[in-house]
């Protein structure tokens, strides 16, 4: 009798669960063919945050289903009806933490709104609902969370002397985010001379990946500390400045028309040289040692496109100089020679 008292609710959570298991993976099979047909991001987004948390509610409806159709004590009931809140309160708290955090990083690269999703701000979005689940989970468990903060508070002044550089990295990242002077994608140039894209903002440390495909991490603390220059910021757009040297010979004039001709023929020709504002010639820094020396200055979408804009325009200029006859000179020393008189003789 005391073993059928037992069997029985086994066997109904048992065969339960596995039907469960079964409705659920055909129910997903569905729901990612009908996500598959749709234009939205966030019908996948919901698909993708209840997969996991789906295979504990199957697991508490069957230990509630074997409950049913037991004859246990009481006292028996009562803790695994607890077991069973525990269980569903815990898979809410990661289905909506998942589930925030991606729509909301969804929401943000969707809008372009001049808010960073990096890591750090995911991190605290998930970290402030899955302490509030925990919360709720002690409160069921009947444990009382107000000698849990005091004991916290307590032993939080030995933790944050312990953790002093974690605690400033991590303060360091949040005013980063914060103050928005260095974003996730933008180009900057580090106070040690290491220039790349910003790739996360992290709890830690700051990612910024070169142009040679390698990574430099630094800490946050550090980061903040630093003189960092962000070529996006007021925007992307930047000016080229361009050093020409011609001979003494040329003609101030003719030399202005020319460079400002090819720099304006190479706007829509090569990428990323933008015509508005319209490049300019500037006699400066002026009279050199063995030349003219001129500055073509033109505008570029971006840091990176300085390269391509100037390798093409380098070469435009010089094939249009030779075609005018315009020579860019060496340099060149005179040279003066003493001879020295022998008085001797």
């Amino acid at each position: 009798m005391d073993i059928n008292r037992i069997l029985i609710p086994a066997s109904a959570a048992l065969l339960s669960m596995v039907t469960l298991f079964i409705v659920r993976a055909i129910s997903f099979k569905v729901l990612h063919k009908w996500a598959g047909r749709t234009e939205s991001r966030i019908d996948d987004i919901i698909i993708g945050s209840l997969k996991t948390p789906s295979i504990f509610w199957c697991i508490a409806i069957g230990l509630y289903l074997g409950i049913v159709f037991s004859e246990l004590p009481e006292r028996y009931v009562i803790h695994i009806s607890k077991a069973i809140h525990i269980i569903i309160i815990f898979s809410i708290t990661i289905a909506t933490a998942n589930l925030a955090g991606k729509i909301f990083r969804d929401y943000i690269q969707k809008t372009e709104l001049p808010i960073p999703t990096t890591g750090l701000a995911y991190g605290i979005l998930k970290a402030v609902i899955l302490i509030t689940g925990f919360l709720i989970i002690l409160s069921v468990l009947g444990i009382s969370i107000t000698p849990l903060i005091t004991a916290l508070g307590v032993g939080g002044l030995a933790v944050a002397l312990a953790l002093q550089d974690t605690l400033s990295n991590l303060f360091a990242g949040i005013h980063i985010l914060m103050e928005k002077s260095i974003r996730v994608g933008d180009f900057v140039k580090l106070e040690s001379g290491q220039e790349g894209y910003v790739e996360d903002i992290t709890w830690r440390t700051t990612r910024v990946r070169m142009l040679p495909n390698n990574m430099v991490i630094i800490p946050n603390s550090k980061l903040s500390q630093s003189l960092v220059t962000n070529y996006y910021l007021p925007e992307k757009r930047m000016s080229l400045l361009i050093p020409i040297g011609v001979s003494y010979s040329s003609d101030p004039e003719k030399v202005e028309k020319i460079l400002i001709e090819e720099a304006k023929k190479g706007v829509g020709e090569i990428p990323g040289l933008l015509g508005e504002p319209e490049p300019f010639v500037r006699f400066i820094p002026g009279f050199g040692d063995s030349s003219l020396d001129f500055t073509l200055i033109c505008q570029v979408k971006e840091f990176v496109d300085q390269y391509l804009a100037q390798h093409e325009l380098r070469k435009r200029i010089f094939s249009r100089f030779k075609k005018e006859g315009i020579e860019i000179p060496f340099p060149h020393r005179t040279v003066y020679l003493r001879e020295e008189k022998d008085w001797s003789s």
